[in-house]
Order: structure tokens, then sequence, then C-alpha cells
């Protein structure tokens, strides 16, 4: 250990955070400042990974929560060679690979998109879940480390509740969080905010809590010696830190722990930008550079790095020639892929809720597939996740062998943990709450679909037909929200997320499918909690027909030159197949019903297939549960779509179909409106 060497190298860090954001015009360079020491200790002594091989599937992980703070991880990760000097230089730039807030970069070593305060840890938080259950799998081999970095926004932020109520319950002991505790925010002091005992907080919650200097390096050590050491408990390293720890006047007075430091250039502040790159050792003729015994510093840290992890890359090697069907059981899981699967196999019940058949298929998977991890926000009985629960066991405290996770009522954190959890990898997260509670889960399913995560959503109860629970529980625009995601693309050009509310029990299954093998963006599935007629088959085969379903839409039901073409999806085709045949009956029309399970993905079929299951320059008519926009993108400019423009009311199921005219005989008043309106 040498302390002239390590300063030096956190004040490089130091000057070239506040160099970035200086160029740029814009950024938020104090924390960074405040953080530098830390991560220095970190990278240097602590943090495990493969310099050759970034993206090394043992290394040990970090989990920035305080995406504001990206100049910091720029520059920590500049001094180990993952980027250059004109990736600093163009901070927050178009077209550069150093965004404003840290976009999931793992060969650059970003290991999670954040920005969203409160949310990074909480994927912290499932990535160390998912190495706990690989390593009750494949022991000794995910014993890695999980490190997180947070901030007072970040332990403000009420996500950070659920995550430090799991962690500690669980006794995640792989995890362990530094917190970079300033006292200053982005537009106040802490003090102004909260009077907590964070540390006492963390402590009730089961938490190993350890207070430091975060500026003194052999504290740091003994702190992150200490977490290592624990066996039982999640650490949380406390570090008082200065906000802008080295900023200095045009006179040399420190300037330090000021509010105004945080999220603006040092230029634009009282203190001097120059002079603080003077105070910090940096050149301010060359301030992007690597201070030279830094640079010699850090190639022995690489080819220590690489030793060590060569070394652990050996011990692999042998365990995989002593156990070969384990070792291909970790490849399969590793590698995203799916054992051979039969989801045609799974006995459906007749008429049967779309919930019920979700949860058959969960059955099915808790025997077939290994590496699922199904959670639910303490609702497993409702939203049906029980159907996996019931083959398998639940998580916990110094037991990962089964594969539930207990999340309790807290669906922003159960889904921010399910992001972490993909973004680990080896391991498929599925997470369950009732559909109108989708909300809750927003901030973490959009950032599932900018990191391009395949987690599984799985939304019960997804209409008004919740009934006498009530306006409260009734989901009516949650269904037009998850739609516009699906009408999004995520940076890779594809549409970032894929929304199925499958018609019956067998297009359940077929969702299922759907989903698994969607392995690119997440995915939600929009379940009913009441009983659905099943749709007849046309053919020989329900389950073959509704294979169609995986280009979005199709017709359940289909005759030449059709008259009109009703549309809809969920439990509202079957009220609009029941229409159908009273109205061929007794008014003697020719009527087509497709079951449009995702408009984003019918639409990216073809013109010719979207023509031939909606005609061009004909009568469409289309029903939906929530508000006329879910359909009004495919009837064209003629079209007509029933829905409901205002929020529910506590009746029974049956009762509020009525009064709100979804019955199959309003269906048909419907329908036969619309075309005397066409005429």
């Amino acid at each position: 250990m040498n302390k002239k060497i390590d300063q030096l190298a956190a004040n490089n860090i130091r000057a070239l955070a506040i160099s970035m954001v200086e160029k740029a015009k814009s950024g938020h360079p104090g924390g960074a400042m405040g953080g530098a020491d830390f991560m220095h200790i970190l990278y240097t002594e602590y943090l495990n990974f493969d310099p050759t091989e970034m993206d090394w599937t043992f290394r040990d992980r970090f989990f920035m929560d305080a995406g504001h703070l990206s100049a910091l991880m720029y520059s920590q990760y500049y001094l180990l060679g993952n980027y250059k000097k004109e990736d600093l230089q163009n901070f927050r730039q178009w077209g550069s690979v150093t965004p404003g807030h840290p976009e999931v970069d793992v060969l650059r070593g970003i290991e999670n998109t954040s920005g969203p305060l409160g949310q990074g840890h909480a994927m912290g938080v499932g990535a160390a879940i998912a190495a706990k259950f690989l390593d009750a799998r494949f022991k000794g081999l995910f014993n890695h480390k999980i490190y997180g970095f947070i901030t007072d926004g970040g332990v403000q932020e009420e996500i950070s509740q659920g995550a430090g109520r799991i962690a500690g319950h669980l006794g995640l002991n792989n995890f362990i969080m530094f917190y970079d505790s300033n006292d200053v925010q982005l537009s106040s002091m802490t003090h102004e905010v909260t009077s907590e005992d964070t540390a006492m907080k963390y402590e009730a919650w089961g938490w190993n809590v350890i207070t430091i200097d975060g500026h003194d390096h052999a504290q740091i050590r003994k702190a992150l010696n200490e977490a290592h050491e624990e066996s039982e408990k999640p650490t949380l390293i406390i570090g008082k830190t200065i906000m802008g720890k080295g900023t200095v006047t045009a006179t040399g007075d420190m300037y330090e722990g000021e509010c105004e430091l945080h999220g603006k250039p040092i230029g634009e502040t009282k203190a001097d930008y120059t002079k603080t790159l003077i105070n910090l050792n940096a050149n301010p003729e060359n301030p992007f550079a690597i201070f030279e015994e830094v640079e010699t510093h850090y190639a022995k840290i690489l080819a220590i790095k690489a030793e060590k992890s060569a070394y652990k890359k050996l011990q692999i090697t042998t365990w995989r020639k002593e156990n070969t069907e384990l070792s291909q059981k970790m490849d399969l899981f590793l590698s995203g892929k799916l054992p051979e699967l039969d989801l045609s196999s799974v006995i459906q019940k007749p008429n049967a809720a779309t919930r019920d058949a979700s949860s058959a298929v969960l059955a099915y998977l808790a025997e077939n597939v290994e590496n699922i991890i199904v959670s639910s926000a303490d609702l497993s009985n409702s939203d049906k996740t029980d159907g996996f629960l019931k083959k398998s066991s639940i998580l916990q405290k110094n037991d990962f062998n089964g594969a539930f996770l207990q999340a309790g009522v807290a669906e922003l954190t159960m889904t921010a943990i399910a992001n972490g959890i993909a973004l680990h990898g080896g391991v498929i997260p599925v997470v369950a709450t009732f559909f109108v509670f989708s909300d809750y889960m927003k901030p973490a399913i959009r950032l599932a679909a900018i990191q391009e995560l395949p987690v599984k959503y799985v939304w019960t109860h997804d209409s008004f037909r919740v009934g006498e629970d009530g306006p409260t529980h009734q989901p009516i625009e949650q269904e037009a929200q998850i739609r516009l995601m699906e009408k999004i693309k995520n940076h890779s050009g594809d549409q970032s997320l894929l929304a199925l509310r499958p018609a019956d029990a067998i297009e359940t299954s077929v969702a299922w499918n759907m989903a698994l093998n969607n392995t690119k963006t997440p995915t939600g599935l929009i379940l009913s909690r009441q009983n659905i007629k099943d749709i007849p088959a046309q053919g020989t085969s329900r389950y073959e027909e509704a294979t169609e379903a995986t280009k979005g839409g199709y017709l359940v039901k289909s005759t030449q030159n059709p008259d009109i073409t009703l549309i809809a999806n969920g439990s509202e085709v079957a009220t609009l197949l029941e229409a159908a045949i009273i109205l061929e009956k007794e008014i003697n029309l020719k009527i087509n019903v497709a079951s449009i399970i995702s408009e984003g993905l019918f639409k990216q079929q073809s013109k010719a297939y979207q023509d031939s299951i909606i005609p061009k320059g004909t009568l469409v008519f289309g029903l939906t549960a929530g508000l006329p926009v879910n359909l009004e993108g495919l009837i064209g400019d003629s079209g007509k779509v029933i829905g409901l423009d205002h929020f529910g009311y506590s009746a029974p199921a049956t009762v509020l179909d009525e009064k709100f005219g979804f019955t199959s005989e309003h269906a048909c008043t419907a329908i036969l409106k619309y075309i005397e309106e066409s005429k």
C-alpha cells in the first residue's frame, strides 16, 4: 500500500470528473469528488474482475445507484483502461459512450443503467439474489460479491425501504453497499430534508452497518475487510464524505461541502476550476491526463487482476472436468436458452380464467425449467403464481435452493430486483401482481425496457371485472399505458416491450411460450380474474391455431368476404365471438373475429398479413374493457371502438358487464348501430 499513490489516484479521479463536467458545461462534479477515495480503493484492492474479459460470468459486480455520478465511474474506468481520453472529452455529447447517466455497457464495466434514484441499488440486491440462487446449485462458483454505491437521494427514495428490508431478511451477505453521506443534496442540505438515523434503520432491517470517514483509506479498507468477513448480513458502509472534496476558490481558499457544487460545473460556482485542478495535482493545460505515477500503478493493478482471475478460471476448469453434467446445466443457464419445452402439453381446464391458465403453465415451468425465480407482491394465491410455488419453495436466509421470492407488498422494489436478476445473468425473473398495481412498477418497467432485459410480468385482474373491489382495483387506463411501451423503440431498434392479453386458456399457453422466447425485451402477460369461454377451434387443434398469436393478431373466426371484422383482445374476444354467432344467425351477416393479443407485434407484420386480418376499406368494430385508444390504432378511419371512458364501480362483475354494455347482447346492438351509421 502506498499512501502517496492512493491519494494521487483519488485526486486524479477528481480532476478528471470536474474536467468532464466543465467541458460538457453540465453534470454533477461535487459527489464524484467525494466518492473518489472509496472507488479507487474498491477497484484496485477488492473488486475482482478480468481486465481482458470484462463480461466474465464469475466477476464481482458494481451497481451504481447515483447515476448522476457518472463522471466518477467514467474517470475510474478510464484509469482501468476501459475508456479513452476522447470518450471523457465527449462526456454527455451525441454519439458518445459516456452519456450523462450511465447506460449498461458491461464490456466497459457499467453493470446497470442508473439515474432514477433508488433503483440502482435495488438492482444490486437482485444481482445478489441471483448469485445466491446460482451458488446454491453450483456450490463455490458464484461466491462473488455485489457492490452498491448510493447517496442521500437514493436512501430517501421509498424503494430503498423495500430493497433494505428484503436484503436484510434474506441475509444477503454477498451485498456490500457504500453510502456516500456528504450532507448535501441537489437543492438543499440534507438536514433540511430528514432527521432519521440511517444506521439504526438499516440495522433494524438486519444489516451490518459500519460508519467511517469516507476519505480515510485505512478506514475504507477496514470496513471492506469486515464486510467480506460478514457471513449473515448485507453490509452498509456509511462513508462520511465532503461534497466537492479538494475544491478551492481563486484565492486558494478551500471551498468544500457547498450545495452548489452538486449539480453544475465548478467554474459556475464560487470555486475556481483552474485553481482546483492545481490543488488536485493536475495540469490545467492537460486536464484529461492520467498522472504518470497513477498510470504505472494501475498497470500493475490490472496485471494482478488478470492473474487472479486466471487462477479462478483454472479452478473452474477443474470443477467442470469433475462435474460434467452440472457444467452442462450451468452453461444452459448462462446461455439464456431454454430446455426443450412443450406448452401444448399443459392441460388447461375448460373455460378457465387466464390467470388460472397461467398458473397451470407456471406449474409446468417449475418442473421443467430450473433457473426461474418467480416473485409475487404478497398475492401468489390471487395472481395464481402459487401454481409455481406449490412445485417449489421460497427463497430464505441461508437457503436459496427454492425459486420463489416472497417480495411482500413492494411492487416497485420487486420489479427493480427482477431487473438486477436479469442483469446478473443465468436466471429468468418473473414478477406478478394485479394489473392496476402495474402503476407502482412502471419506473422499473421503463428501466427494463431501456436496458433490454427479458423480465416477465404477470398482471392479473385485468379489467373492471375485478368487480366488488371497486374503482381503486379496476384497471381502466393501465393497458393503454403499457401499450405505449409497445410503440417505443429501444436503442437496438426493437419494440421496447411486448404486452400480451390472451383471449382464452389455450392462448395463454401460447402467450407464455412467446414470453419465454422473447429474450430481447420485457414481456407483460395481462390476465383475467374471471372465467372466459374457450375459443372453439376452427380445425382440429385449438393450440395450433392459437400459435398464430405469435404474429400479434389472427382470426379466431373467418369467412370469405366478410361484411364486418370484429377485433378485441382478452376476454372481449369471446364476447364478440358470441355476438358474431347471434348476428350471423339472426341478421345473416358474414363476420370475421380477430384476437389482437399485441398491437405492437401485429404492426410488425407485413402489410399483406395485416390486411388479411383487418381488411382495408371495410367495417371494423372493436371492443375493449379499457380506454378506446387500446384499439383505435387498428380500426382505420371509419372503424368504431367501444370501450370505457370512466373509472369502475363496486359491484359484481356480471352486473358491471351489464351496466357498462359488455355482454354479447349489448355488443350486437352496438355493432348494428355502427353498421347503420356507416351506410
